[in-house]
This record gives structure tokens, C-alpha cells and sequence, in this order.
């Protein structure tokens, strides 16, 4: 597959991946959507974002089905893909997670216009800690990662068996179980694309795209990603 195929198949992916997913939390969010104040907040945005990883998984599957550059990354240290088609994944990616932010938007566009406030929809495009403190935010990335990434490289035969269906039962559980804490990016690219298109969108009453946390999602699964790719190496 030529490395132009790779970029669009994963900037597909990824940007269906994100329309779903932060078309999740807006039904929560925003006021005259029919899941807003209808209970069950976290419950529909977890299964949201889970069903999200399914349909952009199967969508990018001639890629591969990446659509996060930190499970890119950790295939790169694993040898299943070459370092010079990285570039190429990470950036349709990246890309894809802005058009599926913008996309989400427009889809919500009547919603954000009569909303009472829009200094809280930072939440529908990208994560924030319940508790800032970098540190331990950065460990719970890195944890979530981890374990996204070990099952991936250590059950092979329930890939197999289950194929998307499986990772999609693993995000959720990691939604459920870990979670809590910063909203479970555990993919840079889910998270920087929508904080960018969150930052350039004409939202009226709009909060701070806070970029002084931007990094966390992005680092903390890029640890955790390597750790597991190399944990996984050791152990086959």
C-alpha cells in the first residue's frame, strides 16, 4: 500500500472515529439535543466513543486500522510497520481528527447556536482532567495506554475470532474503569485534532481550548504505548 493510501484511509478512519465520538458528548452537552439531561451521561459517551472505535476501525481496515498514532507508534517499535510510513499515519490521523471535530459541529451546529452556555464545550472535543495535576494526570494516560495497547499485542487469537468488535469491548472497559480521572484520550490524535478545530470553530461563548494541558494526551499515551509494544517484545 503506497503511504498516500495509508494517509487517507487513516484520516477516514479517524475522522469518523471522532464525528462519532464527540457527536456523543454533544447529545449529552448541548441543550435541545435528545439525549441532554435524559441520564446516563458517562454510560452514552463511553459506549459512544467505544461504537466510534468500531466503525473507524473497520472503515481504515485497509490501513491497517491505526487511527491512533500511539498504536502507530508502538507497531513502528514492534516491527509491523517501517518508520518511513509513520509520518504518513500520524498525519491523516492528526487530520482526520480536526475534519471529524469540524464535521461534528455542523452536525450540532443549531444545538451550540441555541445553547444557554458554551464556555463548558470544550469537553465535547477534547479531554480535561476532573483534577489537574499534571503528573498524576500524565500517569493515568499513561496506564489507559498501556492497557489498550497489551491487549492489543497479547491476545492476537481474540483479535482474530473478534476482530474490531474486541478493541471496541477494551475501550469501553477502559472508559468504564479508567476513565474517570482525564477523560481517557489515549490517542494524541483524538485529542490535539478537535483541540485545534475547537480553537479556530466560530462558537459563540466558547471556553479556553486549554493548551497548557494539551500535551498530557499527547505524551502520556506515547508512553504508554511504547512501554506495552516493548513488554509485548519481550514476552514473544
Amino acid at each position: 500500500m503506497s503511504y498516500t493510501d495509508i494517509f487517507i484511509w487513516e484520516l477516514l478512519g479517524t475522522g469518523v472515529l471522532v464525528l462519532i465520538g464527540n457527536g456523543s458528548v454533544a447529545a449529552v452537552v448541548l441543550k435541545n439535543s435528545f439525549s441532554h439531561g435524559g441520564g446516563g451521561d458517562w454510560l452514552v459517551i463511553v459506549l459512544g466513543w467505544g461504537f466510534g472505535v468500531f466503525t473507524g476501525a473497520s472503515i481504515a481496515e485497509p490501513s491497517g486500522a491505526h487511527i491512533n498514532p500511539a498504536v502507530t507508534l508502538a507497531v513502528a517499535i514492534n516491527g509491523g510497520i517501517s518508520w518511513g510510513s509513520v509520518p504518513f499515519y500520524m498525519g491523516g490521523q492528526l487530520l482526520g481528527g480536526i475534519i471529524g471535530a469540524v464535521l461534528c459541529w455542523a452536525a450540532f451546529k443549531l444545538q451550540y447556536d441555541h445553547n444557554d452556555d458554551n464556555s463548558g464545550t470544550r469537553a465535547i472535543f477534547c479531554t480535561a482532567p476532573a483534577i489537574r495535576s499534571t503528573g498524576w494526570n500524565l500517569v493515568t494516560e499513561v496506564i489507559a495506554t498501556f492497557v489498550l495497547l497489551l491487549w492489543i499485542f497479547t491476545t492476537p487469537a481474540v483479535n482474530d475470532t473478534l476482530g474490531y468488535a474486541g478493541v471496541t469491548f477494551v475501550i469501553m472497559a477502559i472508559g468504564f474503569g479508567l476513565g474517570g480521572p482525564t477523560g481517557y484520550a489515549i490517542n494524541p490524535a483524538r485529542d490535539l485534532g478537535p483541540r485545534i478545530a475547537y480553537a479556530l470553530l466560530p462558537i459563540k461563548g466558547k471556553g479556553d481550548p486549554l493548551w497548557s494541558y494539551s500535551w498530557v494526551p499527547i505524551v502520556g499515551p506515547f508512553i504508554g504505548a511504547a512501554l506495552a509494544a516493548l513488554l509485548a517484545g519481550a514476552l514473544t
